[in-house]
């Protein structure tokens, strides 16, 4: 390399490093405010998260205190006073405060808490319908069979996690109405359904006897 190159290059990267410093000098307060921003929101993701399990764990001590008393109406009263930190865990404590209700003979009270966790739309769908069917059982007694029959019916939708036993209290409908037909023709779609437990199978087939029908062969596991 000749002096002259040398030179030129010696020149070149001064001139780099001076409209490096330049720039610098005038963006780098944008570099330094976006390193603290990351950084800051880096502490604060891990401050929120330690914060959820803190409310969480208390959350679930909470719980385990309201459910250690012995009278059902102390631990519905505990868990009354209990809120959870997301929809849903509140939806779970909403369910347990109105099992020790109706345990403690307060039914109204128990509807009212599920209808509430039903009808709350940030509650994810599968919990919602469970207090949606709890309440209606609740009220099997007290509601007209058209309008438990409407309310099961809703449960009963195509891929709705509580269909089959919506459908199941349906046909309990059915044969309080007399409607032993329906009820049969009902409970053996329920007893054929791919998705039905054993027991509710069986359940099925418990009444359909005892309506006088005779219950059709299972389909052989892993047959159609």
């Amino acid at each position: 390399m000749s002096e002259i190159d040398h030179f030129i290059e010696e020149v070149t990267e001064e001139v780099r490093r001076d409209k490096l410093f330049a720039l610098y000098r005038k963006y780098g307060w944008m570099v330094a405010l976006a390193v603290v921003l990351i950084v800051g929101g880096a502490a604060y993701n891990e401050y929120r998260k330690a914060q959820e399990v803190a409310m969480a764990r208390m959350v679930g001590d909470a719980m385990v205190a309201a459910l250690s008393a012995n009278e059902a109406q102390a631990r519905a009263e505990a868990l009354s006073g209990l809120v959870a930190n997301t929809p849903d865990a509140d939806a779970i404590v909403r369910m347990m405060e109105a099992a020790a209700q109706v345990e403690a003979g307060k039914t109204e009270a128990a509807v009212a808490a599920l209808d509430r966790v039903a009808s709350d739309g940030e509650v994810s769908a599968i919990y919602r319908d469970i207090a949606a069917f709890k309440a209606l059982t609740l009220q099997a007694d007290s509601l007209p069979p058209e309008e438990l029959r409407q309310r099961f019916s809703a449960l009963a939708r195509p891929g709705g996690a509580l269909r089959l036993l919506a459908e199941e209290q349906l046909a309990l409908i059915d044969i309080a109405q007399g409607e032993a037909q329906a009820a049969l023709e009902r409970l053996e779609s329920i007893r054929q359904d791919a998705e039905a437990s054993t027991a509710l199978q069986q359940r099925a087939t418990r009444l359909i006897v005892a309506l006088g029908g005779d219950p059709a062969p299972l389909p052989v596991s892993g047959q159609s």
